[in-house]
């Protein structure tokens, strides 16, 4: 099957678009977008692979849904357009990167240029139906992405994956803990982060370190 995807991806994840279950999604796709509106748009399903190539990729930040709201979904996992208002659960992240780094909170929730240093924001689910969370769910993403995983825990040394909440968590435990870092912390969203365990985390803080250990760049956060 041909999938229109960054070329640095393409030789790793063509078996996987060769499997049984990816034109069932893809068709479902098809119907989908054909007759609801469903974000993100068509053009960014696969826009976390565009923007972070496999090569560079050293960061991975795992999201569940796209946001449902209208705008906001640009394919990248936690971040908005812009011009958007951040939703609660990037504001809490920037909160926390702020209060780790030092660094001010930016007025623009798009998070492009994480992604344009390495860092791959990856949705468990690429796409959704507008106002409607998990509607996409159990259609075949899921095993897309967990391949996404295992491929770069297998293929990669020396990549932090970055599991916030039990969701992904659950999803990372392919990752080889011998060869990559692995941070967990409670999700940022406002219900998980009220009960304590996102807030102090220091990830951000922890990934350049570990990086920087490696001889590789940090990221500016």
């Amino acid at each position: 099957m041909n999938v229109i995807i960054a070329d640095s991806w393409k030789p790793y994840l063509q078996p996987e678009f060769d499997k049984s279950y990816f034109p069932k999604l893809a068709e479902f796709l098809r119907q989908e977008y054909t007759t609801q509106r469903v974000y993100p748009p068509g053009k960014l399903i696969f826009n976390a692979f565009d923007k972070c190539s496999f090569d560079d990729a050293r960061v991975v930040i795992l999201g569940q849904d796209p946001y449902h709201g209208e705008g906001q979904a640009n394919g990248l996992a936690f971040s908005v357009s812009e011009g958007i208002t951040k939703p609660p659960s990037l504001i809490n992240i920037f909160k926390e990167i702020q209060d780790d780094l030092g660094k001010p909170v930016p007025k623009s929730g798009n998070l492009e240029r994480w992604a344009e240093q390495g860092v791959m924001l990856l949705n468990s689910t690429l796409t959704v139906r507008a106002g409607q969370a998990g509607s996409h769910q159990g259609k075949g993403w899921e095993t897309f992405t967990d391949a996404v995983i295992k491929l770069m825990s297998e293929q990669k040394e020396n990549v932090v994956f970055m599991l916030w909440g039990a969701y992904a968590q659950k999803k990372g435990a392919v990752i080889d803990e011998s060869k990559h870092l692995v941070l967990k912390a409670k999700h940022p969203s406002p219900m998980a982060a009220q009960w304590g365990g996102w807030f102090g985390n220091k990830h951000f803080s922890q990934a350049n370190e570990y990086l920087v250990s490696k001889g590789l760049p940090p990221i500016e956060w």
